[in-house]
């Protein structure tokens, strides 16, 4: 995806798009070596973070937000391998990377990561400590959300 059609399109519509390109797992793999902190190929960081991905890949920007970016692409895409960097992420040195993994454990309602976010009730950052209640939430409500099965998956 280049800067020019990140600009204005949705995080959900530039996964999707970059899943139809490279494959659902591809991009699954991506973000999860974000959040771990690795190197992407340009243009999945691109379709990740969109138009202000180029200020980060360009050193200019601050590098939590790759990470952030990596957290945010598991809303959208899932593979069970990402389940361990997520959990180490609850760790992270930025709030925006501890918040945005609690919302991808309420959503994905994530079992395995819950105590992990359990630990984020006593965040000194707000933001993150709410997320948190609601992961917490939204796992005790349902249990693991259905995930989508990549093709020629065992159901």
């Amino acid at each position: 995806m280049t800067p020019g059609a990140a600009r204005g399109a949705t995080p959900r519509d530039r996964i999707a798009a970059a899943s139809s390109r490279h494959g659902e797992g591809a991009v699954t793999a991506a973000c999860t070596a974000l959040l771990a902190g690795d190197e992407v190929d340009d243009e999945l960081v691109i379709a990740l973070g969109g138009e202000h991905a180029t200020q980060f890949l360009a050193g200019r920007g601050a590098e939590y937000w790759g990470r952030v970016w990596g957290a945010r692409g598991l809303l959208y895409v899932w593979g069970d391998e990402a389940m361990p960097v997520l959990v180490r992420a609850s760790t992270d040195s930025s709030w925006r990377v501890r918040e945005m993994v609690a919302k991808v454990v309420a959503k994905r309602r994530l079992d395995d990561a819950a105590s992990a976010v359990a630990r984020l009730r006593g965040d000194p950052v707000p933001r993150v400590r709410a997320a948190a209640e609601r992961a917490l939430a939204a796992v005790a409500h349902g249990g693991r959300a259905p995930s989508r099965r990549r093709p020629g998956s065992a159901p």
